[in-house]
């Protein structure tokens, strides 16, 4: 019996200390937080359906959004919003940099003072709601505290920014909500 459980117990430790898979933006070294960054919404909790009103068959207005816990020293926050179902990969519905650390929340319909925003998959520099063609599907708002701003071009996209966040971030959280269209 004890040996049986052994291999248990260094699977489940090495599982903590891990901390289950990341995404490439940032390494296992840039995850130590020295707070609990944290994002919620007043319009849906963690996976939980995101209103009609912020999704392509209502009005398209980005979700409010609570930001709180940010780490000393950041100098700005990102956030990113994608829909990982989508059919042809990953769908990128927001994309914004430079945000005021300061920052307590996203308004719904705004962008705060000073942000960039990038280009989405829509092509567009703003936020596009869900839209999903079939079924429901998962719409994760990361949000990113970063020790610097950003210089980027705003036409630079998720993919760009990833890139530019690299070694940069101090902290990390997300809120996923779920939508499907009738």
């Amino acid at each position: 019996m004890k040996r049986r459980k052994r291999p248990l117990l260094i699977l489940a430790m090495l599982a903590v200390m891990l901390g289950g898979p990341r995404s490439e933006a940032y390494t296992a070294k840039e995850t130590t937080t020295m707070s609990e960054l944290t994002i919620s919404s007043p319009s849906f909790g963690h996976n939980a359906a995101i209103p009609e009103k912020h999704t392509c068959d209502g009005r398209d207005l980005n979700p409010a959004l609570a930001i709180s816990h940010v780490p000393p020293g950041a100098k700005s926050l990102a956030l990113i919003v994608d829909d990982p179902d989508a059919p042809v990969g990953t769908w990128v519905h927001w994309v914004i940099w430079n945000i005021d650390p300061n920052t307590a929340e996203i308004r719904e319909d705004s962008v705060p003072k000073g942000a960039i925003q990038g280009i989405n998959d829509f092509r567009k520099h703003s936020y596009g709601g869900p839209c999903p063609p079939s079924g429901t599907h998962r719409y994760f708002f990361k949000l990113y505290a970063l020790d610097t701003m950003l210089s980027l071009n705003p036409n630079s996209g998720k993919a760009e920014l990833e890139k530019a966040m690299k070694g940069h971030i101090l902290s990390h959280t997300e809120i996923m909500g779920l939508y499907k269209r009738k």
